[in-house]
C-alpha cells in the first residue's frame, strides 16, 4: 500500500465521487447525440453570413471547421471513456451499500436540496430524530468511502 493512501481524506473523497454520479451517467446517456450533432454539423455545407461589413475571405475556413469539430469529437470521446471508467469504478461501490444508505446519501449529496431540507426528508421517511439522521449519514458515508478506496 503507498504511503500517501494515508493521507487521502476518504470521505470527501466519496463525497466528490457520488457528487459526480449524475454528471457521468449524463455523459454516457447523451454522448452520442453530441457526436451525432457535431458530425452533422461537420458534414452540412457552411453559408457565409451576410453582415454588410466586407471581409476577407479565408479558402482555408473549410478545413478549419473540420479539424475543430474533430478536435471536438476527441474531447467528448475521451469525456465518454472517462464517464465509463468511473461507473466501473464506482457502480460496484454504489450497488453494495443498503437502500437506506443510497437514500440517505442522495438526499445530502446527489438531491439539489439543502442540509435542512435533507435531514426533513430522511427523519419523515425513516422516522428518524435529527442527531438520529447525522449519524447515520455518517455511517453510510464511511461505508461509501471503506468499498471505494478500502482501508
Amino acid at each position: 500500500m503507498l504511503i500517501a493512501w494515508q493521507y487521502l481524506d476518504k470521505k470527501a473523497a466519496a463525497v466528490e465521487a457520488l457528487k459526480d454520479y449524475s454528471s457521468m451517467q449524463y455523459i454516457i446517456e447523451h454522448s452520442d447525440e453530441d457526436i451525432y450533432e457535431i458530425e452533422t454539423r461537420m458534414t452540412s455545407p457552411h453559408s457565409a453570413k451576410n453582415t454588410g461589413v466586407p471581409g476577407k475571405h479565408n479558402p482555408k475556413s473549410g478545413e478549419e471547421r473540420l479539424a475543430a469539430c474533430l478536435d471536438e469529437i476527441d474531447v467528448l470521446k475521451e469525456r465518454y471513456r472517462r464517464a465509463l471508467e468511473y461507473m466501473e469504478w464506482f457502480k460496484p461501490a454504489w450497488e453494495a451499500l443498503s437502500e437506506e444508505e443510497q437514500f440517505i446519501l442522495t438526499e445530502f449529496f446527489v438531491n439539489d436540496v439543502s442540509k435542512t431540507e435533507a435531514v426533513a426528508n430522511i427523519g419523515e421517511k425513516l422516522f428518524l430524530e435529527r442527531a438520529q439522521v447525522y449519524r447515520r449519514k455518517d455511517k453510510a458515508l464511511n461505508h461509501l468511502a471503506l468499498l471505494l478506496y478500502g482501508k
